[in-house]
């Protein structure tokens, strides 16, 4: 079972690392994860597992660690898991706070007055300023959470009071929670810029009650219900169209700029902006089933499964921040016992230079939140990535396995030739034929439906029979017409011409007599064949495609676009089986990824690295089926997916290095006396507000 909780005033990065790592421990949780962007904790629980003595647990470990947060389930709690008007109080009290405390700082410092009441005087601002600092340091002591970062900074600036660096202790303070300001508020805006990637949540829906229109939410309205959309309105759920016809921009869903029309009988999907006219809809399913519920729902819970990058940062802060403090004890200790003109005072100035630094927000706020950026980035070009660890694996991937109809063809079938007999005109040709497949509903029979133009007189029919395998015989006007493949005619002693081609061929006879073949092809996509060359020069050793289609059929395709490998007239079962085959010769860490239509590639899908479902907008199967779903018919979204995935992760791993490397030389300049706490501030909080901004260029797709 899955549990979601709301984390309302979560705050500390690292902080929420240690819950989801206690969380984990708990007996009734299989697995744990917390969306520090988006204050959620998910939960997987043992089918036996009582979840009010769960959430009770849940809690007591929440608050042990980060106390003032408020836990509470998703149902009951504000959507979104962040409550903004909290946020904006504690922060204009944190802003009131630090004008005041900071004025006071001031006056000690620019007035000269007697040393006690300079004490006075930067203990009132320090109380002030840090007061809420040391309080949160004691009450995390007392429940058994040490190493946090109110810890560290408390200790660091205490300590700067005890060798009579006054105005420094305070001033690190001030420093200190201005930069955690800023650090909140960038934190904060990224939260926003990401919803607003996905602002398709639908506000209202127009209810039709009789010749009324009410306006009432779209979790209340149910499948068969009316409603009507305006221009300029958002589609709140998804339907039908029975009246109207309306140009809809469904770039929030697809990425696509160019609009597309709806007419009576089109699928109108949620998420959809009507542009001008008026459209009304019969609702086909409810707003916890439709579109852009399914959507929200996998973007802001893809964070939930984190890549490994995210896993050994969490790892890392986890025994990094113990090991600097121990560290910087015995800096403070070590060297004035061991070094003759080393004094207590200068060597424990030193050791709390190095508390200061040791805080490593930087790494634990960045990494999420460019992982986060970078799915809703994607989503954003109509890329949905189901969590980090698959937007991680694209940059993996050596080869790129297609499925031929539907992913890199139209699927759509049109007569391409008519091979006709002397005796018989084209136009008779695709008559009977026309005639024979009338009752049919197959891909093929409507192609051929397509090509003729004329009206069919079912009651000039008789004698109707399907052959299983092989095709149609049919009576018409007194005709006996036969319409199948080549076992059709070899079964009636037909005699007729063998056509070797790529397409389908059916062949058509009147009265025993050969009258002719029709050739049925399906089209190659217009971007197919760019996404392979796209693919090929980002690194994919090897494109391959399977498919169920004759031999002809797939090799013409996959030479028309460089395909390196075509398999023709698999079964499901073999295309997994040669999934496998290819999965023995990758590297040790190389990813193979199956592109499919999400449907009848169920299978391969699942087996594969990374499967990619191709046009999954609407299609339940293809969005449960897959790891990530192009929302578009497009193959060129796949490149576009693997360029997101490498820009999210070089920025991921300048936002590493850079922190590790700045914190590394300011612990090194501390232990030397060369850095002072000003600089260990800016290599704390400034570092990690740089990360942050580095962060958030993910975001930004537009190039991509």
């Amino acid at each position: 079972m899955e549990k979601i909780f709301i984390l309302e005033g979560l705050g500390c990065a690292n902080c929420a690392a240690k819950m989801e790592a206690e969380v984990k421990n708990l007996d009734e949780v299989t697995f744990a994860s917390v969306n520090f962007l988006s204050r959620k904790l998910t939960l997987e629980t043992k089918p036996n597992a009582d979840i009010s003595k769960l959430s009770k647990k849940v809690e007591q470990v929440v608050t042990k660690i980060e106390p003032g947060v408020k836990v509470s389930f998703e149902e009951g709690a504000v959507k979104s898991g962040i409550s903004d008007q909290d946020d904006d109080e504690n922060r204009k009290k944190q802003i009131i706070k630090l004008v005041i405390g900071g004025g006071i700082f001031a006056v000690g410092v620019v007035f000269p007055f007697s040393q006690w009441v300079e004490l006075a005087i930067f203990v009132a601002s320090y109380i002030i300023v840090g007061g809420r600092v040391v309080l949160r340091a004691i009450k995390s002591i007392t429940r058994g959470q040490i190493f946090t970062e109110h810890f560290l900074m408390s200790i660091a600036t205490i300590g700067a009071f005890f060798v009579g660096e006054y105005p420094e202790g305070v001033a690190v303070m001030v420093f200190y929670l201005v930069g955690e300001l800023f650090q909140d508020i960038a934190v904060d805006h990224s939260r926003k810029s990401i919803s607003a990637l996905m602002d398709i949540r639908p506000d209202h829906a127009n209810l039709k009650v009789g010749d009324e229109l009410k306006t009432v939410s779209p979790d209340t309205v149910h499948v068969g219900d009316i409603i009507v959309v305006k221009p300029g309105e958002k589609i709140p759920l998804d339907g039908k169209v029975i009246e109207g016809i309306s140009m809809v921009d469904t770039s929030a869903l697809t990425g696509e700029a160019v609009p597309r029309e709806l007419k009576p009988g089109a699928d109108a999907l949620s998420g959809f902006v009507n542009k001008n006219g008026i459209l009304t809809l019969e609702v086909i399913r409810d707003y916890g089933e439709s579109t852009v519920s399914k959507i929200l729902d996998l973007v802001q819970n893809a964070s939930s499964r984190k890549a490994p990058t995210e896993n050994f940062i969490t790892k890392f802060a986890r025994y990094y921040t113990p090991v600097v403090v121990f560290g910087a004890l015995a800096l403070a200790i070590i060297p004035p016992l061991l070094i003759k003109e080393a004094t207590f005072s200068e060597w424990i100035y030193r050791a709390l230079v190095f508390l200061v630094v040791s805080c490593p927000c930087a790494l634990v706020i960045s990494i999420p939140l460019g992982f986060f950026g970078g799915i809703g980035g994607a989503s954003k070009r109509g890329i949905l990535v189901k969590g980090s660890n698959y937007l991680e694996a694209l940059n993996d991937v050596e080869a790129v396995v297609f499925d031929k109809t539907g992913t890199l063809t139209k699927g759509v079938f049109k007569v391409t030739s008519l091979n006709v007999q002397s005796g018989f005109t084209e136009k008779e040709l695709i008559k009977y034929a026309a005639y024979a497949e009338s009752y049919s509903s197959h891909p093929i029979t409507l192609s051929i439906l397509s090509a003729y133009d004329g009206d069919i007189d079912k009651n000039s029919m008789e004698e109707y029979e399907e052959i299983a395998g092989q095709g149609i015989k049919v009576r018409v006007e007194g005709m006996e017409i036969l319409v199948g493949n080549a076992r059709l005619m070899g079964s009636a002693n037909v005699h007729y011409d063998d056509v070797e081609t790529f397409g389908t061929v059916v062949y058509v006879a009147v009265n025993k007599k050969y009258a002719g073949s029709i050739i049925i092809s399906d089209e190659v996509k217009e971007d197919s064949a760019k996404a392979i060359r796209e693919l090929k020069s980002l690194g994919v050793k090897k494109t391959v495609m399977l498919t169920g289609d004759r031999k002809a059929a797939g090799e013409k395709v996959g030479k028309q676009l460089g395909l390196d490998e075509v398999y023709a007239e698999l079964l499901p079962a073999d295309k997994v089986e040669k999934i496998e085959a290819m999965e023995s010769r990758k590297s040790r860490n190389g990813k193979i990824a199956f592109v499919g239509d999400g449907i009848n590639d169920a299978p391969v899908l699942a087996r594969a690295d990374i499967g990619i479902a191709m046009g999954g907008l609407g299609s339940d199967a293809a969005i449960e089926a897959a790891d990530v779903v192009i929302m578009t018919d497009e193959p060129s979204k796949i490149s576009s997916a693997l360029k997101i995935a490498k820009r999210t992760r070089d920025i991921v791993f300048q936002n590493i290095f850079f922190a590790l490397g700045v914190k590394a030389v300011f612990l090194v300049l501390g232990a030397f006396g060369v850095a002072s706490m000003w600089e260990a501030v800016f290599a704390d909080m400034g570092v990690a507000l740089i990360a942050i901004l580095n962060a958030m260029r993910v975001m930004n797709t537009k190039d991509i």
